[in-house]
């Protein structure tokens, strides 16, 4: 893939890499943003290079999932600041206009994800926000297929189970 091909893919997919990102950072907008823009650098840089063996959207989303636990860990070490001062005003410079409008029925359902497992969510946010299959998810996420639709099946199973717990389908219907 010659570099023009390779950023109109980067380009063409940006907005579901970025919700990718948000996912792999826990919602830390500024995590993502960096973890997004080391994959790019990675990728252009070579140091992260797409061989044709999966689709290029699936070897993207586990590029960027590793990045960003690569940045995790450095962040959980003290490295990623190289103070807590500079922390703070990264956090300060943050656009409160960026944030996402969400209604409560998202706000809900955000609330029962974060009760599954890490590796449900990633399953269930790979196939219902990224429109990934299962097989793709499951390379993403460096597991089996069997384990993915395992997962799959588990966190579906587990929000039922969580939404008829809290009333919201009988406030639904109403």
């Amino acid at each position: 893939m010659n570099l023009s091909e390779l950023r109109s893919q980067l380009g063409q997919l940006h907005n579901k890499s970025f919700g990718w990102a948000l996912h792999c950072c826990s919602n830390d907008r500024m995590m993502a943003e960096e973890a997004l823009q080391t994959t790019y650098l990675k990728i252009l840089e070579g140091k992260a290079t797409f061989h044709g063996r999966s689709g290029f959207r699936t070897w993207l989303f586990a590029v960027i999932r590793h990045t960003a636990i690569e940045l995790y860990r450095k962040k959980r070490w003290g490295l990623f600041f190289s103070n807590h001062e500079e922390q703070e005003m990264a956090v300060e410079a943050e656009d409160p206009h960026t944030e996402f409008d969400r209604n409560d029925l998202e706000e809900l359902f955000r609330g029962a994800l974060q009760t599954l497992s890490e590796r449900q969510r990633g399953i269930l946010h790979l196939v219902f926000y990224q429109d990934m299959t299962l097989s793709e998810a499951a390379a993403v996420l460096g597991i089996s297929l069997g384990s993915a639709r395992t997962h799959y099946e588990r966190g579906k199973r587990n929000i039922r189970r969580w939404m008829e717990e809290s009333n919201v389908v009988a406030e639904l219907r109403s």
